[in-house]
């Protein structure tokens, strides 16, 4: 059971959703599950989904619902280790009791384990083969979306989980080869990268992505990627009136990255890769880069 587990915990990251693992690291007395004994939880409401169990009844709703509130919690890596006594009079030092005649003590370790980011890279010229070679580098996941089918062939992207030759709209609304995207479907993708080599197919781009995201339909998703947009002020401000127009919200606008990455003082499309992984490692783990680790040590 254990590998059956942890199988499919792998299986949904490698899909690109967020996994609470809860895990029987040590028992005393008469307890239902015994130790190693696991469960694996993913997703929410109507699409959650659990493999494996703990021992079941009062003790198991009891950590599943501990582990949906730390899914919808957690944007980062965290966990914590709970102990339960299985009588509704145990007493002790961080002792949850519980409604049960059983009388043991069991304690779990209670681990959210996020997927690794899945970047979709639209446009794949110069700053998107650079960006995947620092992608590559951390074990992320990419795809590739282009117009021009000279730029999206398996010898330049060897890697890349998808690769999307189509114009814009065919992109979205689907063709014989590919179902039209959903605001479900779309969220397989950590972050959306907007780099294409023509502004207006970058608009086209960032209105369809917009208007999919606050379509009625599918709204029970619970993520959304992360969407940026390479360029400068200038440019956003003209995208943003352009949105505006097609009747996007402008809380929709306000949550886009333009101009892309940490502000280092980027040139190349090397160091442009540097600033935009960057961002994007401290959204995905939840850390406030504005807050310097360096210390003047005077």
């Amino acid at each position: 059971m254990t590998a059956a587990v942890l199988a499919w915990a792998l299986s949904r990251l490698g899909q690109g959703h967020s996994v609470v693992l809860a895990s029987v690291i040590s028992t005393s007395g008469s307890v239902p599950g015994k130790v190693g004994a696991r469960l694996a939880l993913s997703g929410f409401d109507n699409n959650e989904q659990c493999v494996g169990t703990i021992g079941g009844a009062g003790l198991e709703m009891k950590v599943l619902q501990r582990c949906r509130e730390l899914l919808l919690e957690s944007e980062k890596p965290s966990g914590e280790v709970l102990t339960y006594g299985l009588n509704k009079g145990a007493k002790g030092y961080q002792v949850t009791p519980l409604d049960s005649l059983c009388g043991g003590q069991v304690t779990l370790a209670i681990e959210v384990i996020i997927a690794m980011p899945h970047v979709l890279l639209m446009g794949a010229g110069h700053c998107a083969k650079a960006l995947v070679k620092g992608i590559e580098s951390l074990g992320w996941n990419y795809s590739i979306h282009d117009t021009r089918s000279e730029f999206v062939n398996i010898e330049e992207f060897p890697n890349s989980k998808e690769l999307h030759c189509s114009p814009v709209e065919a992109f979205f609304s689907g063709n014989e080869s590919k179902d039209a995207e959903t605001k479900r479907s779309i969220s397989r993708f950590s972050d959306i990268l907007l780099l294409g080599h023509d502004w207006a197919e970058d608009q086209e781009r960032l209105i369809s992505l917009l208007s999919l995201m606050e379509s009625e339909d599918n709204n029970n998703s619970n993520s959304k990627p992360r969407i940026g947009v390479i360029g400068s002020r200038s440019k956003w401000q003209a995208f943003e009136a352009e949105c505006l127009d097609a009747g996007i919200a402008q809380e929709s606008l306000d949550s886009i990255q333009c101009p892309i990455g940490l502000n280092i003082g980027a040139e190349t499309p090397e160091e442009i890769a540097i600033a935009v992984i960057a961002q994007i490692l401290s959204a995905h783990k939840g850390v406030d880069h504005s807050q310097s680790t360096w210390r003047n040590n005077q």
